[in-house]
């Protein structure tokens, strides 16, 4: 194997070339500010979530609660938001590290999987501080949700101040077990509203 060496004359060279023009595209922006939840729907207020691309990638910014100790949670649809009740099955573990320097562990998170499951599925692991400085950040992979062949994968990981001055990062995956087209996806805390924060909707193209 040959040894491939960078500096910085030969990383500034590096240029999108071979790279698909507009492989990924924003879609849609949400600014949440007291909402109970925040919706993506296909055709509405300008939202694509359909064949148009195989992988849509959801990011949240600062996303921030209304009260503390509560859950960053999601949930799909089939059937443009009338219902957000989608059969899951998922898995997820969690890393804390506490600001004391103390409890850092990762473990399996037993608490926050799905065995088909219709329910929100939670993308944090523990509740979420409510302070004015404390929020949750990361990203949703959702793949070719509107196929009617395949079950719809997704991967989630977000950071987040837990409340209880910790940091701590989950990581969900899982499919929606249908074989019907996903077109919503909706995003809320388990108790109170979402007081703040940017959600932001991507469609990327796999080749």
């Amino acid at each position: 194997m040959a040894l491939v060496k960078y500096n910085n004359n030969s990383l500034s060279a590096i240029t999108s070339t071979g790279l698909t023009t507009g492989a990924m595209t924003l879609i849609k922006e949400q600014t949440a500010s007291s909402d109970g939840t925040i919706d993506f729907v296909d055709g509405a207020s300008d939202v694509v979530l359909d064949s148009t691309y195989p992988i849509y990638l959801f990011k949240f910014i600062n996303i921030h609660p209304e009260t503390d100790d509560v859950y960053f949670q999601m949930n799909l649809s089939i059937d443009s938001g009338s219902n957000y009740n989608v059969t899951k099955t998922t898995t997820a573990f969690n890393a804390y590290h506490a600001e004391s320097g103390s409890g850092g562990s990762i473990a399996y998170a037993t608490g926050n999987d799905l065995a088909q499951g219709t329910g929100v599925q939670y993308l944090t692991g523990s509740g979420l501080g409510g302070a004015s400085d404390e929020s949750v950040s990361g990203e949703l992979w959702l793949f070719n949700p509107s196929s009617t062949t395949f079950v719809k994968h997704f991967i989630s990981n977000v950071n987040y101040y837990y409340f209880g001055n910790e940091t701590g990062n989950t990581h969900v995956a899982g499919y929606g077990n249908t074989t019907s087209a996903v077109d919503a996806v909706q995003f809320s805390m388990n108790s109170g509203d979402i007081d703040a924060g940017t959600f932001k909707l991507y469609g990327i193209k796999d080749s």
